[in-house]
Order: structure tokens, then C-alpha cells, then sequence
């Protein structure tokens, strides 16, 4: 399909879906909700594509819901924020995550509301040192959505959830590094090496470690302990058959790189 309010690129492997309406910091719209799940649909089902990457353009990653589709006049029926949810973006954080290949959250600004879930529902999120994360939702009378409440519970802890969710105030990318929010932040004029680098590497590795990688450390959240460790047997064994794991093994014995296929 054409995109219209996001750019979709791919390069060596690499797929950069880029958040395009800068003049509006890159809030969400019906059609670019659309285009997003349409975008990530796409990666999903090349086979040439090993790493996703999501961006914004300008100085914002996404300032969240554009409120403007909010709009209503005078007796017309109240929005039903819940179906939107279910039909907008329940499917695209559904899609980050369950997706095979690595995806790189890669925030260039400020990333608030529905923007910032969007950011944490990545598998790696590297942000600028400017960029900052907002759970603006009590500003408005809302709630954290879009997977917010589960995002940040499992990796920030209850109380900076609760202070994060409650205050409503922005949090800094080193804050969120520390706080284990995110992978890293690096410096403004170091982002666009780093991420090159970071997908690179993931683009040359194998895809299908990566692949079972992901499906098991999502699976432990819900899962205990026993239940977990026999997920790693079970794909373990599945990666100890492939191509990639003969090849990587190979490789290490002959002192060179290893080429690996996702086989």
C-alpha cells in the first residue's frame, strides 16, 4: 500500500517505519493508526526483513492520541475510547510484540500518551537524551492505555508506575534507563549511530535465536517458573536442530565470523 502519514524503508534486512506528521509531533490518527498496523503487517510477512524499526520524524517519536478526532459538537453521541482502543491500538501493540523479529524503538523525542506504550511495547528501546516519556492520560481525565499499565508495572514497579501514571509528568530518557523503562539512552549526537549499529548487528545475527528469544522472555511474564523452563527446553532443542546453530558453532571453531541464515 502507499503510506501517507509514515514513511516505510528497508535497506540490508532493516526496516525503518518512520512516524511522518511532524507539524502535529507525530500524533496518532485514525489513518495512521491504520497505516502502522498495515506497516508492521508488512515487515512482519517479508522474509527479507530481520529487523523493524520505529521512529518519528522532527523533534517528537509520538505525542499520542490527536485529540482533534476527539471533537464532538453539541449532542452528538460520547466517542467510545474502549472500541478504539480494541480496534486501533490493541492490534498494533499486539503486533510489536508478537512479531518474530527484533523491533527497535528508536525515540527521537518526546513520546507521550498512547505515543510513549507504543515506545516501551518495542523489544529494544534506545532513546536520545533529550527525549523524554509522558503518561499524560490523567490530564485529560483518562487513564494509562494502549498496554500502559502492563508496560510499566513489569518494568519501572509499582510505585514509579503509580507515580508515573497519577503525576503525569515526563520522565527523562536517563530515568527511564535507570529505572529499566527502556535499553539505553545515548547522547543526541551519538542516536543515529547507535541505532544503525544496533540493527546492523541484529540484521546479521540469527533470526531464529532471536525469534525464540523473544517468544520466551514474553511468555515468563505470565508464566512460572517450571512452566518457563520448560518453554527453553522445548525451543531450545528446536534451535539446537537448526542450520544457524551448526553454523554458529562451526564458526566458533574456526576462529571466524559466523554467517548465519535464520535456518
Amino acid at each position: 500500500m502507499s503510506f501517507k502519514q509514515l514513511s516505510f524503508e528497508t535497506i540490508n534486512g532493516i526496516s525503518t517505519i518512520k512516524l511522518n506528521q511532524p507539524d502535529s509531533l507525530n500524533s496518532f490518527t485514525t489513518q495512521m493508526l491504520f497505516e502502522l498496523k498495515e506497516a508492521l503487517l508488512k515487515a512482519e510477512n517479508d522474509p527479507n526483513i530481520r529487523v523493524i524499526i520505529l521512529t518519528g520524524a522532527g523533534r517528537a517519536f509520538c505525542a499520542g492520541q490527536n485529540l482533534n478526532e476527539r471533537k464532538r459538537s453539541s449532542g452528538q453521541a460520547k466517542y467510545d475510547i474502549g472500541k478504539s482502543l480494541r480496534e486501533r491500538y490493541v492490534p498494533i501493540v499486539s503486533a510489536i510484540r508478537s512479531t518474530s523479529k527484533p523491533v527497535i524503538g528508536a525515540i527521537n523525542g518526546i513520546a507521550a500518551g498512547a505515543g510513549a506504550n507504543v515506545a516501551l511495547a518495542c523489544d529494544l528501546v534506545i532513546a536520545k537524551e533529550s527525549a523524554s516519556f509522558l503518561q499524560a492520560f490523567t490530564r485529560i481525565g483518562l487513564m494509562p492505555d494502549a498496554g500502559g499499565t502492563f508496560f510499566l508495572t513489569r518494568t519501572a514497579g509499582r510505585q514509579r508506575a503509580m507515580g508515573m501514571a497519577l503525576l503525569a509528568k515526563p520522565v527523562s530518557a536517563k530515568d527511564a534507563e535507570s529505572w529499566g523503562l527502556i535499553w539505553k539512552a545515548v547522547p543526541d549526537d551519538d542516536f543515529d549511530g547507535e541505532i544503525t549499529r544496533v540493527s546492523e548487528h541484529l540484521a546479521q545475527g540469527p533470526s531464529l535465536a532471536y525469534a525464540r528469544t523473544k517468544q520466551a522472555i514474553l511468555a515468563a511474564e505470565k508464566n512460572d517458573f517450571a512452566t518457563s523452563i520448560e518453554l527453553e527446553c522445548e525451543l531450545q532443542a528446536e534451535l539446537g536442530f537448526s542450520e544457524d546453530y551448526e553454523e554458529g558453532v562451526n564458526a566458533f571453531k574456526e576462529k571466524r565470523p559466523a554467517v548465519f541464515h535464520g535456518r
